[in-house]
């Protein structure tokens, strides 16, 4: 994994250069700048809709696990979609593409666990009346 990590910046770097000779140079600085442009769009409405949410969550809302997870997930697509290159790029639209993203999720993470939910208690429950007095009270009073 590291050496991808490492290898990546050149991986990009050629695949740019593949698409500059393919189509031509203003094509590829386009496709750079219009990735840039959507990736810098996606994190503002990201942004936005995630204050509005932390927002909804103090007046007392409760927001679900999935919902924060697909706005970070939104945000990282965002941001590889900045990263100039072909790579990234199809990164991004794997992590925009919701079932995708999802099942991906789902190889490497694993199944998720289900949330706790208590059971709640159906039995009959019969009330004892009756009084009582503390014992202890009583000893400790007659010793002195």
């Amino acid at each position: 994994m590291r050496f991808f990590i490492m290898l990546l910046p050149w991986l990009e770097l050629f695949t740019l250069i593949e698409l500059g000779i393919k189509t031509s140079a203003l094509t590829a600085l386009a496709y750079v700048f219009g990735t840039l442009f959507l990736g810098l769009a996606i994190l503002q409405r990201q942004g936005r809709g995630m204050f509005e949410r932390l927002r909804q969550a103090q007046e007392g809302r409760v927001i679900g696990r999935e919902l924060l997870l697909d706005d970070m997930a939104m945000g990282l697509a965002g941001l590889l979609l900045m990263i100039p290159g072909l790579i990234t790029d199809f990164a991004a639209l794997i992590v925009v593409i919701g079932p995708l993203r999802r099942c991906l999720a789902r190889w490497l993470l694993g199944p998720q666990p289900e949330p706790y939910v208590p059971e709640r208690d159906t039995s009959d429950h019969t009330t004892i009346e009756g009084s009582y007095r503390r014992v202890d009270d009583e000893d400790t009073s007659n010793s002195l």
